[in-house]
């Protein structure tokens, strides 16, 4: 009984809400309007907030209000986590309004939006590489910027996130026994990210794959791909001294040595 009353009083209310906004999307005083999509943007109603700024935005374009206007339409749409207009939003005002004093939040936002759309590792990181190069360019603009720490931060995640999903083709190829490419993807994945915690670890599947690849080779091609092993053991032993796999590095570099002197008899 009281679940029906309570749904039937909310029923009420929401009609009553888009009765209220019906009539002020009639009236023809834009300041009005003006007025109201500005308390409506104060109480998160950001759908009205929306509808209402950009009815008047048309007839504030070059008044003292445009600016404060088109700032707030931006915000309306992230907030609706239409991200793909706040973006367009926020990177025209930083174009329209180069000396605001909001200008500097709106160019970080646009940045922001693009991390905000960054997907799923499997996915296309079309917008995490343009949010890690928005980033790095608002830090170079805006070095003493407060934000200039969190940008940071945030390129670190969308990183994080790209290697990754390198890491998680390369893994594909060794895992699938595509040995010499999963070397080759591995080694180019050290190059892009040479200072990951994980490059030893990369490093090592290097090695191994080198090996598997060099044991499956005709005969003739063997002794020269063994000696591959031993010469990125020598890359793994200068550039991770201290590595807690520099053990199982050196095995595979022993073995390589064993089959090499195998072959020469």
């Amino acid at each position: 009984m009281y679940k029906i009353i309570g749904f039937i009083v909310s029923v009420f209310f929401f009609t009553g809400c888009i009765s209220k906004f019906a009539k002020i999307e009639k009236s023809n005083d834009y300041e009005y309007k003006y007025k109201m999509a500005d308390e409506y943007y104060a109480v998160k109603k950001y759908v009205y907030a929306q509808q209402l700024y950009e009815e008047v935005i048309p007839f504030l374009k070059g008044t003292a209000k445009y600016e404060t206007l088109f700032y707030k339409l931006a915000y309306s749409y992230y907030y609706q986590s239409d991200y793909v207009n706040a973006e367009n939003l926020f990177k025209t005002f930083t174009e329209t309004f180069p000396s605001s004093n909001k200008s500097e939040e709106c160019e970080y936002m646009r940045a922001f939006v693009y991390y905000k759309q960054s997907p799923k590792i499997d996915l296309d990181q079309t917008n995490t590489n343009k949010a890690v190069g928005l980033l790095q360019a608002f830090i170079s603009t805006h070095p003493t910027s407060e934000r200039a720490k969190e940008a940071t931060q945030l390129i670190d995640d969308c990183r994080e996130k790209l290697e990754l999903k390198e890491y998680s083709a390369a893994k594909l190829y060794y895992d699938l026994g595509y040995f010499k490419a999963a070397a080759i993807s591995f080694n180019s994945l050290l190059e892009d990210y040479p200072d990951s915690k994980h490059g030893d670890d990369y490093k090592l599947i290097v090695i191994k794959a080198d090996y598997k690849y060099a044991e499956m080779s005709y005969e003739v091609k063997q002794k020269e791909r063994f000696e591959k092993v031993i010469s990125e053991y020598s890359d793994f032993k200068e550039r991770f001294p201290d590595s807690k796999l520099l053990n199982d590095a050196k095995g595979y570099n022993e073995l390589a040595k064993k089959n090499i002197n195998n072959i020469q008899k």
